[in-house]
């Protein structure tokens, strides 16, 4: 189970990365909720500003200690109070619009990459991991979140604070105030330097994150096979290897920012003491209040904490920048199959016919390997053909491309006579039952499992097309029927129970054409019997297509096709293609004589 190495992205891909410009791409899914961030936005200002008059009233406070009206001075009290109780309520409502605003965009996010990368054909999970793209969605979103349930409207806050911090500092003391605007391009200058560096490590740190949720993944949904072939210290191996490679860059990031932090808030305290010095002497010599100095005091400590603040939400903006690349990239993940913008329609009632029309195919991980070499084909409506050959021949290969996985990369594929590729994909699949070698469980009850093959079926439906699948008996007698949850990948199953409902769920589909993919290969002979059976009698009026090893399940088949190499070399029914000879006949001697007559 190796993994390529994340951070070997190329130049161009971290160059991006360097820009927080990326995070306009949430755009989109906020601007639905334009109401919501009015009123965020006008919350913060609100509180902002109630923020800005508390030094004031300070300075009221300070220069009148000496009044001799009790009563003046008790009013100043209050109205401190008062200002300091509408912060509060102002901080509480702008706190739950925009945690309010994060959640509701992030909910959105996932929805909308879940949406994408759940109908992209395999060719893109030819390249990337599924425990990946589960990385983004989760991790990669919750970064999101963080920033515009927090950090976003923290930033807003602390920008509004430093803007009208200094221009209340400015009529306060302005003599003070261009000295310490002095001191802004001394802290600009490692927020620039040290934040490129940031942004690039952030991003690596979640290249290696999704690149240890793809590693887990794989192992654990394969958990069996790795204990059974006591692969387990070396999953862990690998996992941690992974793993530490993440810690490993989160460390750096982390060491890069906290040095950021430093130098920032070194730069700007050193500053304002500084400047402070200098106003306490103007007060010792009559050039302004004491009350003026405290106002002065309290301004710079709220700007320079916004600077503070700032040199740390940017950091978190750069990983959410990078959290977004990566999102965007799955949402504008390009896919090699796509649905025609003025698709055309099949007339109905389906009659099923197939037709490879010159069709040559490898599959893109592998272009120098041809899976299909020039395959003409015409299947008649309700025609029964079988696909024969040794592995690797293109028989699999056939029936990924009637259900458009994959486009052909010469000749078409036609249904009715319309070629795939000009039909939305869903137009002409839910015409299609497919029962797969490997059968998918879902971690669901029997009922939902079967169910999945027409989700409008009733009880009483499913049932049917348990009973034909020669499935309701052990679904029956499982502790809660039809009703049990079947675990993870149907942990609770055998092969053959697996298969059963596999095919249960092509029989409640009822579609015209019916593809099985060694479908009988799971089962014992008993249980092969039965589904056969089953399989004769849902084959009759379909167009059906076998895929099979086992010649015995092919026998009855109207047409049997032999390939090799991705070619047809030889059609016909069983008993014809045993006497012409060749690879049929050599399959056959091998399987029903154990290939004593190929001696």
């Amino acid at each position: 189970m190796a993994r390529a190495n994340p951070a070997s992205a190329t130049a161009e891909e971290r160059a991006k990365s360097r820009k927080l410009g990326s995070l306009a791409a949430l755009w989109p899914f906020m601007l639905p909720y334009k109401g919501m961030m009015l009123a965020a936005v006008l919350a913060l200002m609100a509180t902002a500003a109630v923020s800005l008059t508390l030094p004031m009233a300070v300075r009221r406070v300070v220069d009148n200690f000496s009044v001799e009206d009790g009563a003046l001075l008790d009013y100043y009290f209050l109205a401190a109070l008062g200002i300091a109780g509408l912060l509060a309520l102002g901080t509480a409502l702008r706190y739950a619009l925009v945690t309010r605003l994060g959640e509701r965009v992030v909910a959105d996010i996932r929805k909308a990459v879940f949406d994408r990368v759940i109908g992209l054909s395999p060719v893109f999970y030819e390249k990337v991991m599924t425990g990946e793209v589960l990385s983004r969605i989760t991790t990669d979103t919750t970064l999101i979140q963080s920033v515009i349930g927090s950090s976003v409207s923290i930033a807003l806050r602390n920008i509004l604070m430093m803007a009208g911090g200094l221009a209340l500092m400015l009529l306060t003391s302005a003599k003070l105030t261009g000295l310490v605007l002095l001191l802004v391009p001394v802290v600009i200058v490692p927020i620039l330097t040290l934040g490129r560096r940031l942004r690039k490590l952030s991003r690596e740190n979640q290249d290696w994150i999704a690149a240890s949720s793809g590693n887990a993944a794989e192992a654990l949904s394969a958990v069996q096979t790795v204990q059974a072939f006591t692969h387990e210290t070396i999953s862990r191996n690998a996992f941690g290897e992974v793993t530490e490679k993440s810690f490993d860059a989160a460390r750096r990031r982390i060491w890069v920012r906290a040095l950021m932090t430093a130098i920032v808030i070194f730069l700007v305290f050193t500053g304002v003491v500084g400047v402070l010095w200098m106003g306490a002497w103007d007060v010792r010599a009559g050039e302004m209040s004491a009350g003026a100095l405290v106002q002065f005091v309290i301004y710079s400590v709220m700007v320079a904490g916004a600077v503070a603040a700032l040199s740390e939400i940017f950091g978190e903006l750069q990983r959410a920048a990078g959290a977004t690349e990566r999102l965007v990239e799955l949402l504008s993940a390009e896919d090699s199959v796509t649905d025609p913008e003025a698709p055309k329609s099949l007339a109905a009632p389906v009659k099923g016919a197939i037709g490879f029309e010159h069709v040559r195919f490898s599959y893109p991980s592998r272009p120098e390997v041809s899976a299909l070499d020039d395959i003409d084909l015409a299947i008649r409506p309700g025609e029964t053909v079988a696909l024969v050959g040794p592995s690797g021949a293109g028989k699999t290969t056939i029936v990924q491309l009637i259900q458009r996985f994959y486009d052909p990369d010469a000749g078409r594929v036609t249904l009715d006579g319309v070629a795939l590729d000009e039909m939305t994909r869903d137009a002409f699949r839910q015409h299609i039952a497919l029962v797969p070698q490997d059968p998918v469980i879902f971690a669901a009850s029997a009922r939902e499992n079967i169910r999945f093959g027409r989700p409008d079926a009733s009880d009483v439906e499913i049932e049917a097309a348990a009973k034909a699948a020669a499935a309701h008996g052990f679904i029956s007698a499982l502790p809660e029927g039809y009703d049990t949850y079947l675990g993870e990948r149907g942990v609770m199953l055998s092969g053959g129970q697996k298969q059963r409902i596999a095919i249960a769920r092509a029989i409640l589909r009822d579609a015209p054409v019916l593809l099985l993919d060694e479908a009988t290969s799971a089962l014992d002979a008993e249980s092969e019997r039965a589904v056969q059976a089953a399989v004769d009698r849902l084959a009759e009026g379909r167009t059906t297509i076998i895929v099979a090893h086992r010649l015995a399940t092919v026998k009855k088949a109207d047409r049997i096709l032999v390939m090799e190499q991705g070619r047809i070399v030889a059609q016909g029914s069983h008993d014809a293609l045993v006497a012409e000879g060749g690879l049929y006949a050599r399959l056959a001697r091998l399987q029903f004589t154990d290939g004593i007559a190929a001696e």
